[in-house]
């Protein structure tokens, strides 16, 4: 946000006051002079001290857009990251189900192969050299099972803790940056509300001004 060009604070207001060899008044002249001279003053010294406050939050606004900017380029590259990870997810939850379709076929192997061994159990003729044989690819069917079960545990415990941290950064950053709206709106309402007595002063400085040289000119 641009600044405004900031006010040239005056270091006094006696300038504005003529000379005493210019002030032809009376008593009441003269006092009436300083009241006005010590009033605006003050008001000066109001005014000054309002500018400065201003451009001070003024900073702090600045500083928290930028930081509000800097938060939106991160759930940004948030929001990339989390797509990419969202379709690895999904790269994995494919690999996971064609995991536990191999995982049911087998088992459906498995129980085949349980069967055929209890029909050459009682097969007394090819029970020794077909039960090796079965016993071995059952063996096999039943290690490649429990891999595939193993992987496939993996595989759901690494997404569900990888949407887990995700969904909980997600929230974190969201929160972090609606308070920072908030801020930055009570700034606003504060510099609106400055800026509305900056310029009742300013009306206020006029009208002491006039009524100083009105003064003048009646004396």
């Amino acid at each position: 946000e641009e600044k405004m060009s900031k006010p040239v604070v005056r270091d006094s207001v006696e300038e504005d006051v003529p000379a005493p060899e210019d002030n032809v008044g009376s008593g009441d002249s003269e006092a009436q002079t300083r009241v006005l001279k010590a009033t605006l003053r003050i008001m000066q010294e109001e005014l000054d001290q309002l500018s400065c406050e201003y451009y001070k939050r003024d900073d702090e606004n600045v500083k928290l857009s930028a930081k509000l900017k800097e938060l939106e380029e991160d759930r940004a590259r948030m929001q990339k990251t989390t797509k990419i990870q969202q379709t690895l997810i999904e790269k994995h939850r494919v690999l996971a189900e064609e995991s536990a379709k191999k995982s049911d076929g087998l088992q459906l192997q498995v129980s085949a192969l349980q069967e055929e061994i209890e029909n050459l159990n009682r097969s007394q003729k090819q029970a020794a050299a077909v039960h090796n044989t079965v016993e071995v690819r059952l063996n096999r069917a039943l290690e490649e099972v429990e891999k595939l079960r193993s992987e496939l545990e993996k595989t759901k415990k690494v997404n569900k803790d990888q949407i887990s941290k995700e969904l909980q950064s997600k929230e974190n950053l969201l929160a972090e940056i609606k308070m920072l709206k908030k801020q930055k709106s009570e700034i606003i309402v504060g510099f609106k509300k400055q800026l509305k007595l900056n310029d009742i002063l300013e009306r206020q400085k006029m009208h002491l001004e006039a009524a100083k040289l009105l003064s003048f000119t009646e004396d």
